[in-house]
């Protein structure tokens, strides 16, 4: 077992995340987000709580982008991150979202989100493991408390 520990977010307890699962990497996302149920470090441990439905990008503060942002998905992407409240920030994970990944030189990819949106932390893997993703976090809250420069 780790060590239990909660994210002082600044403004809440509890930060609000929007996964938009583009591709494989979503899964892993899913993953780290809501935990298997019997793990002692679930992500609600860091303060983290995932939303999903009608409004969720009105109440989230976190957007992270999994997989493949192709070039007919990115108005949505940029649509959803328009509706977010400040402040706002931007996870990448996973290399498809990063870089384009495997499909980078296709005409229709994105060749990384950071080209269309202000990415706060790029999470590296094909695909990163649930804990990375979670480690991801832990850095957004690092820089955003100022614990380490941007």
């Amino acid at each position: 077992m780790g060590t239990r520990f909660t994210l002082d977010w600044g403004t809440t307890y509890e930060v609000d995340v929007l996964d938009l699962g583009l591709a494989c990497c979503g899964v892993e996302v899913m993953a780290a987000l809501h935990g298997r149920g019997d793990d002692q470090d679930r992500p609600a441990d860091l303060g983290v709580r995932p939303v999903s439905g009608a409004g969720a990008p009105e109440r989230a503060h976190v957007l992270v982008v999994s997989g493949t942002v192709t070039d007919v998905m990115l108005p949505a992407v940029l649509a959803t991150y328009e509706r977010m409240p400040e402040p706002r920030y931007v996870l990448s994970v996973g290399a498809c979202s990063n870089t384009g990944g495997p499909y980078w030189d296709s005409y229709s990819v994105t060749k990384g989100v950071d080209q269309v949106l202000p990415v706060h932390v790029a999470v590296p893997g094909c695909p990163p493991r649930p804990e990375a993703l979670l480690e991801g976090l832990v850095a957004l809250h690092r820089m955003v408390t100022g614990e380490v420069a941007a």
